[in-house]
């Protein structure tokens, strides 16, 4: 069991969290370009999958990011201070969240994740091999909304950590109000965030970290169609449908889709669309950053202070920055 805390009503979780995503599944399958949200890769197996593709030697960011934190990880404990509540936003595996651990020295760990079971599952590990820190789980979607447990609001000196450039997922206005809503959260009484970001670089490095050879990230994006059938009792056959992942230079992101391999129709729950052969559904963006783009966000959405750091190719950076 965490300790100190108790576990999230995650009965009344799963139903509330469900018709939201029904509803919203079936709006994107209207739209005349279908979309996914990519928050529905994540189910458990999703989450192993993207744990894989984090292995990949095409797939530079988490290694990179993680090279960053190791190198700098002393100045980034001086800067950020000893002892705080460390919120650790889609945390997955918590293994970033971890490595940083022995510098940071949090008193209290709270990792948030769509994925419930898995995050539930990571965590009464974790409070085996740390039984002195403070654990509180939280399995939610903070994508559209992100409201603190008041047991965690109350706690003083939050540092907001969210890693793997997953900012980018937002489009470039939703990343402020996003950023915006952390700041919110972090109340009165200080806080800060400490957040990972792809910088631009040439197309052919961006674009093999989303179409592996060995086909993980193509898998990772099918699996978000094995969820929706779970969530939609939608007939998505996944034989009917491939992987597409290219770098939008106009838009400065990297865009993933599923295009479909022939005519076809799908089912689900309120409805069915007709795909033509060709014709795509769009599942993620992954803006990537200048530095510049990256501050200035920031500061807008009310962090400032910010010091930075970043690899010997200038391939990622990794910024953190107070709440004023």
């Amino acid at each position: 069991m965490p300790h100190s805390f108790a576990k999230p009503d995650r009965a009344a979780d799963f139903a509330t969290s469900q018709r939201t995503a029904r509803r919203e599944l079936a709006e994107g399958l209207r739209q005349p370009q279908a979309r996914i949200s990519p928050k529905y890769f994540y189910d458990a197996l999703g989450s192993k999958l993207f744990e894989a593709i984090c292995q990949l030697d095409e797939y530079y960011l988490t290694r990179t990011e993680a090279a960053i934190f190791e190198a700098h990880a002393a100045d980034i404990a001086r800067t950020a201070g000893l002892g705080a509540t460390l919120i650790d936003l889609g945390a997955g595996n918590c293994e970033k969240a971890v490595r940083l651990f022995p510098a940071l020295n949090p008193s209290h760990y709270v990792p948030v994740d769509i994925s419930v079971e898995f995050l539930m599952a990571r965590t009464e590990a974790l409070q085996t091999q740390y039984p002195e820190l403070k654990l509180y789980p939280i399995g939610q979607d903070f994508s559209e909304t992100f409201v603190l447990p008041d047991a965690v609001q109350k706690l003083d000196h939050k540092l907001f950590f969210y890693p793997g450039s997953s900012l980018g997922n937002f489009a470039p206005l939703a990343a402020t109000q996003f950023l915006q809503r952390l700041r919110v959260a972090c109340g009165n009484a200080g806080g800060a965030i400490l957040i990972g970001a792809d910088l631009i670089k040439d197309t052919a490095t961006l674009e093999a970290a989303y179409d592996d050879q060995l086909g993980v990230t193509a898998a990772f994006n099918l699996n978000g169609l094995r969820h929706a059938n779970r969530i939609l009792q939608s007939n998505f056959d996944i034989s009917q449908w491939r992987h597409q992942a290219f770098f939008n230079a106009a838009q400065s992101r990297i865009e993933m889709h599923l295009q479909a391999r022939e005519d076809l129709i799908v089912n689900f729950l309120g409805g069915s669309r007709k795909f033509a052969a060709g014709e795509t559904i769009h599942t993620e963006n992954s803006y990537k950053f200048s530095r510049a783009t990256l501050l200035g966000m920031l500061e807008q959405a009310g962090f400032g202070n910010a010091i930075c750091w970043t690899d010997a190719q200038q391939n990622f950076l990794v910024c953190h920055a107070h709440a004023i």
